[in-house]
């Protein structure tokens, strides 16, 4: 394909995220695929995956900047970008220039206050895996239920207290609830306010909404809808709020192109 392309690629802990944009800042493409063991082999991977779209990142007018967990094992990117930025870019991009934007990620959950299009301010639980996608994953292993299933059952659920701020703990937690016959929809409840709990919390270090929520739980109406409570206001979000640190690198890489 002839033109001129920006490539954002962020390496996330969980899952690796690609956005292409034409030169007139069009999405073209995207992919998502599982980061796995390492970031090295990731990043291979999406440099196949680009070369069978159209978008190898060696071609002639293609500029590729990297962000996220993984992003200094990208060797072709043209620059690295901390995910602090590409994430404000990117919800600037598809939000709207003033909010705060909560990014639920597999091992942290980000913050960030954009006034003008440009972060002012943000806050980072990067300590342990409570109030993130991996405690997700984790209470619906040990409840035998996908993350889709287990927000299912939550709907349904009546509301129970799972008040362990350890990932380790609340699992333990978790193991006692099944222990006593607590229905699964239950501790599919107290599972998911648990999250959103941890997650309100650190958004409401910032002044104030809109909020916008980007990450692997955008498209989870039931999360969604719980922050929204806690926060006690509306949070908007798109399916394409889960690329919002790519298409940032990728607004960034068009800007080296």
């Amino acid at each position: 394909m002839a033109g001129i392309f920006g490539v954002g690629v962020d390496i996330g802990s969980t899952a690796t995220k690609v956005a292409v944009l034409d030169g007139e800042g069009a999405l073209v493409h995207t992919a998502l695929m599982p980061t796995g063991f390492s970031s090295v082999d990731a990043a291979r991977r999406v440099e196949e995956e680009l070369a069978g779209a159209g978008f190898a990142p060696d071609a002639p007018g293609t500029r590729v900047v990297a962000t996220g967990y993984g992003r200094v094992a990208v060797p072709y990117a043209d620059k690295v970008v901390t995910e602090i930025t590409c994430h404000g870019i990117g919800a600037t991009r598809l939000f709207g220039q003033a909010g705060t934007v909560i990014d639920v990620g597999g091992q942290d959950t980000k913050v960030i206050q954009l006034k003008g299009g440009r972060v002012v301010k943000f806050a980072m639980n990067d300590k342990c895996a409570a109030g993130t996608g991996r405690f997700l994953e984790i209470m619906a292993d040990r409840l035998g239920v996908s993350q889709e299933e287990l927000s299912a059952l939550a709907r349904t659920g009546a509301e129970t207290k799972i008040s362990s701020m350890c990932t380790v703990f609340a699992e333990s937690e978790v193991i006692s609830l099944i222990g006593r016959g607590v229905a699964r929809e239950d501790i599919a409840r107290g599972v998911i306010d648990s999250v959103v709990s941890r997650v309100a919390a650190l958004a409401g270090q910032a002044p104030g909404g809109p909020f916008f929520l980007t990450g692997g739980l955008c498209e989870n109406g039931y999360v969604i809808e719980r922050l929204g409570v806690a926060l006690g206001a509306p949070v908007r979000t798109c399916p394409e709020a889960r690329y919002a640190g790519a298409l940032g690198a990728a607004e960034r890489a068009r800007a080296l192109a």
